[in-house]
């Protein structure tokens, strides 16, 4: 009987009581189920250890340019790695994705990934995924590039199997932000 009146009061705290303390507890069970349940599940769904990945840099943006504008100004770097005009066109997110904004990743195998897809792989120097888009495969290796970044950066030249997690196959605008605030908030005390 005393196990079924806590129980009450608990889930009265927790679902009726309009507290700043009632609202911080049920944020924190939120993120909880979010982090240890929800996350883990989706990772076994989707075949990959990041599942949901929030985009925290700019490297993507295509500043709100229209296709053929924003090919006009980078063509020459992707027709180094002889991808053209039209074949770009075909790739999913053609246009680029923003900061903020939430990729929801599957699992693939090495041999599916194409030029063109967006990948997300791991790098040692940083902790969160990178997700950016296969210009170059190799037998063993991938490269790839940030559309918006005026040059392939050092760590883009040879990404291994090992490091891959997956490929993007749905975007989430702005659902990341939350994320983005985060880092960037902690990165200042760093």
């Amino acid at each position: 009987m005393k196990i079924k009146k806590t129980a009450k009061k608990i889930w009265n705290f927790l679902v009726h009581d309009e507290s700043l303390a009632s609202f911080i507890a049920d944020a924190i069970i939120i993120i909880l189920l979010g982090r240890f349940v929800i996350y883990p599940i989706l990772g076994l769904a989707f075949g990959t250890a990041f599942p949901v990945v929030a985009v925290v840099s700019s490297s993507m943006d295509h500043e709100s340019l229209d296709f053929d504008a924003w090919w006009a100004e980078n063509s020459e770097e992707y027709e180094e790695f002889e991808i053209t005009k039209l074949e770009f066109e075909s790739f999913y997110r053609k246009n680029g994705f923003n900061k903020g904004d939430i990729f929801v990743a599957k699992g693939v195998p090495f041999e599916e990934l194409q030029v063109g897809d967006i990948a997300i792989y791991r790098i040692a120097e940083q902790r969160d995924p990178i997700i950016h888009r296969i210009v170059l495969i190799e037998e063993d290796t991938i490269q790839t590039k940030g559309d918006a970044n005026p040059i392939q950066l050092h760590f883009e030249k040879s990404i291994s199997e090992e490091q891959i997690q997956g490929k993007a196959i749905a975007r989430i605008p702005y659902l990341g932000w939350l994320k983005v605030l985060l880092v960037e908030t902690i990165n200042l005390f760093r």
